[in-house]
C-alpha cells in the first residue's frame, strides 16, 4: 500500500512504498528521508525529541540514521517551521504599535 509522507525540508509529498530505506532521499530537495523529523515519534517538546522511550539518542534530527523505530509520519505538520511562524506572528502583532 502506498502512502504519502511530507518532507520536513521542502514540505513536498514523498510517495512511500513499504519501508523507508536509510539512503532514501526526497525527489524534490534531495534531503534524507529516514530522519527523526519525518518520523511519527518525533516531538520537539519531549525528552530527546522522541516519544519512543526505547530509541537510541540521535543528535542530528535532520540527517539519515539507523533508528529501528522509524515510522513515516502521517500528515504534513512536520514541514512547518514553528519558530519562524511564531516570530512572524509576533512581528505582525507589534508592527502597528510603533509610536
Amino acid at each position: 500500500m502506498e502512502s504519502k509522507l511530507i518532507c520536513f525540508n521542502c514540505s513536498k509529498e514523498i510517495p512511500v512504498n513499504g519501508i523507508v530505506g536509510r539512503r532514501d532521499e526526497c525527489p524534490q530537495c534531495r534531503a534524507d528521508v529516514h530522519v527523526c523529523k519525518n518520523c511519527e515519534f518525533y516531538d520537539p517538546k519531549v525528552y530527546n525529541e522522541c516519544r519512543e522511550t526505547n530509541a537510541d539518542v540521535v543528535r542530528e534530527k535532520d540527517r539519515a540514521n539507523f533508528c529501528d523505530f522509524f515510522t513515516p509520519r502521517k500528515g504534513g505538520s512536520g514541514g512547518i517551521d514553528k519558530a519562524a511562524a511564531l516570530r512572524a506572528a509576533a512581528e505582525a502583532l507589534f508592527k502597528g504599535n510603533k509610536t
